[in-house]
């Protein structure tokens, strides 16, 4: 949980600027919501990020990235990011951003 808290530290600031940004306590870790829908969150470490099924395959090519999957079903349209692709915070950003911007143009719940 120490890796998620920290992970979880550095993600807060870049979706701070956001408008309907909430956070609560899942998977063991934590997730983002934006207006009421899943955005981000942290799995032992990693990144879970919520992204258009158009760009999904693209981002599974991408290095540290590959099917969310916690439970032994793999969740559609959700790429888990290893700690080794969110070194830098630029890396993060990259991530948080992508997931950010999906999720925003979801209809509020």
């Amino acid at each position: 949980m120490a890796n998620d808290t920290a992970l979880s530290d550095r993600i807060r600031p870049m979706l701070a600027r956001r408008n309907g940004v909430s956070e609560r306590k899942m998977f063991g870790g934590v997730g983002f919501m934006i207006n009421g829908n899943m955005c981000v969150g942290t799995w032992k470490g990693s990144l879970i990020a919520r992204l258009d099924m158009n760009d999904y395959g693209r981002m599974l090519a991408e290095p540290h990235a590959r099917p969310a999957d916690m439970n032994g079903r793999p969740m559609r349209g959700w790429v888990l990011v290893e700690p080794a692709g969110l070194e830098t915070e630029d890396d993060l950003a990259e991530w948080v951003e992508r997931a950010a911007a999906f999720t925003q143009s979801l209809p509020a719940k």
